[in-house]
Order: structure tokens, then sequence, then C-alpha cells
């Protein structure tokens, strides 16, 4: 109740900020229509509003029971080795640069790198006002389409990454978890190297063996803070798996989860023989890849919630498409 009191007083502030924005803009423009140099104030005035509008937009779309919570991600390569492993790392740099540009905090729970390069799965934590509403929108597989850095011929090849989201969940929810579900290993960390890997089997593996998650931590050096991680992690799975069991019979959403699998990619990154993304769900795209692939993609989040608030949300496309 505090939690949706404080959302609602939010919202109050932000239509009296939004008002009085308007009022001081109306001044400004009949200053400038008596002839006052009010113009560089007026614009730089309605870009501020502009922007202000646009935030309000997505958070009043962002009214999910866990849309206003931490997220917890996901990358995995998909078929395909080196080639995929690689656009996997890529992948997760672009959501850790995304974090940054938003001011969201990151932390890497679990990061096992890649047979020569890449990775073979990493789990970040964001944390940050509506980051798992906002990633939600991002959950799926993506494609990438470039010549291969790898390929001493220069063909082109495709390859596919998923991302996987999930809310982080308070302390005080309440996911039941019988010990004998549970199977804990223990193992030494991987990483780049150097003083941040342990040199102990501190890092934790988790298995709740009736419904096969695997959940690993080792971002710590505690065995103990690690397998703390985990079990969070772990609860969270468990809590969104629940929900999704309960939410079967809602057919959209139920597709939607359905599709996220490889070969009905939600977006394609293009760098050769043209550069383009384009999200598949939204028919949104853009030509600058660098960007996008630097964590630019609150443009995509924004107009795939507009979709999904309005109902023109699309499917995702098969490989052949």
């Amino acid at each position: 109740m505090l939690q949706r009191r404080r959302r609602l007083d939010e919202d109050v502030t932000l239509l009296a900020a939004l008002r009085q924005r308007t009022d001081d803009l109306t001044v400004l423009r009949e200053w400038l229509e008596a002839g006052e140099d009010a113009g560089d104030d007026l614009r730089r005035g309605l870009d501020d509003l502009e922007r202000d509008v646009d935030a309000g937009e997505i958070k009043k779309m962002l009214g999910g029971e866990h849309d206003a919570k931490n997220a917890i991600i996901t990358v995995h390569p998909g078929a395909g080795g080196t080639e995929s492993q690689d656009w996997a790392e890529m992948l997760l740099r672009l959501y850790l640069r995304w974090a940054e540009r938003r001011g969201f905090k990151k932390d890497v729970l679990d990061f096992q790198p890649g047979d020569e390069t890449g990775v073979k799965s990493a789990t970040l934590s964001i944390t940050g006002e509506f980051a798992y509403g906002l990633l939600t929108a991002e959950a799926g597989v993506h494609r990438l389409v470039r010549i291969s850095p790898f390929d001493q011929a220069a063909r082109r090849h495709t390859s596919f990454a998923s991302l996987y989201v999930w809310p982080e969940l308070p302390e005080d929810i309440d996911v039941e978890i019988d010990d004998k579900d549970l199977r804990i290993d223990t193992f030494r960390s991987s990483g780049a190297g150097g003083q941040h890997v342990n040199v102990t089997d501190s890092a934790v593996r988790l298995t709740h063996l009736p419904t096969g998650i695997v959940v690993s931590c080792q971002n710590e050096r505690s065995q103990h803070k690690n397998r703390d991680t985990a079990m969070k992690v772990l609860k969270s799975r468990l809590y969104d798996l629940k929900m999704k069991e309960q939410q079967a019979v809602l057919e959209r959403i139920g597709g939607e989860k359905k599709d996220i699998a490889f070969g009905h990619q939600i977006r394609s990154y293009v760098l050769h023989p043209y550069q383009m993304v384009k999200d598949h769900r939204t028919k949104f795209e853009v030509g600058d890849v660098t960007r996008v692939l630097d964590g630019d993609i609150d443009p995509f989040i924004k107009t795939y919630l507009m979709a999904k608030s309005s109902g023109t949300l699309g499917a995702p496309v098969a490989d052949d498409e």
C-alpha cells in the first residue's frame, strides 16, 4: 500500500509540474508574439516538456505488478559455437551500456566464458526504478547478421542469442524451496583472471531438481554471499515460473513467451550487406547499428510498450522471414 501511495504521489507531482511548465511556456509564447526575445527560452522549454512527457508516458505504461522492480537478466548464445558466443557477449555489453546510460546499478552475478571468445552464459542484476518493466521489452531472441571476424573466407554469418528477464523479488515474497529439492555445488570462479578470480571453491551452483532450473553465482569472494545471491535469483525464477503457469490461460501472454525460442527473433541487427536494426514485433527500425549496440535502445523499448498498450504488437518472425 505504501508503494502504491508513493507511485500515486509521484503521478500527482508530475502532473502539477507539467501543468506549471505548460503555463510558463504559454507566457513565453505570448512574449514572443509581443516582440520580446523569448525564442531560445521557448525552444528549450518545449524540448524539456517533450522529454518529461515521454518519460511520463512510459511510466504510465508500466503498471504491471512487478514493473517497478529491479531486474535479473540472463544472456545465452544460440547454436553456432564461437560466432554465437561472441554475439552473446556483444549483447551483454549492450545491456551493460544501457544500464549506464540510465544511471542504473549493474552487477555481474555469473559469467561463463566461451570456448574461444564470448560467453556461454551471463547473469546480471540491474537495479533501478522500472528496470524490470523496461527490460521485458527486450526478452526474446536477438539475431545478428555480419561478415564473420572468425571466418578466413570473410563470409556472412547469422548468429542468435537470447535474453531472459525476471523481476528481483523483495525479501517478503515467500517462495518455498524444500532442501531435498535443492542440489548445491561449489566450484572455482572463472573469468578474466587477475585479482577478481578466486583461488578457492567459492562460486556456487544451485540446481532445483523438480524444475531443472540451474543458477550460478561467482561475483563475491565469499561462498556464503554467493549462495545467498544465487538463492535470490532462484526464487525470482521460480516465482516467475509460477506466474507463467497461472497466466497460461491468457493466450496473448502465453503466446509471447512460447515464441521466445531460437529461430523466432524479436529483433535483427544487420551489419552486412547494409546496416539496420529492426524490431520485428513493432516494425520500428534505425540505421545507426553502432549506436544501438552501444546501449541506445530506449526508442525500441518505448515503441514496444506503446504497441503493447494499444494492442498492436506483432509476433516475432521465423528465420526465413
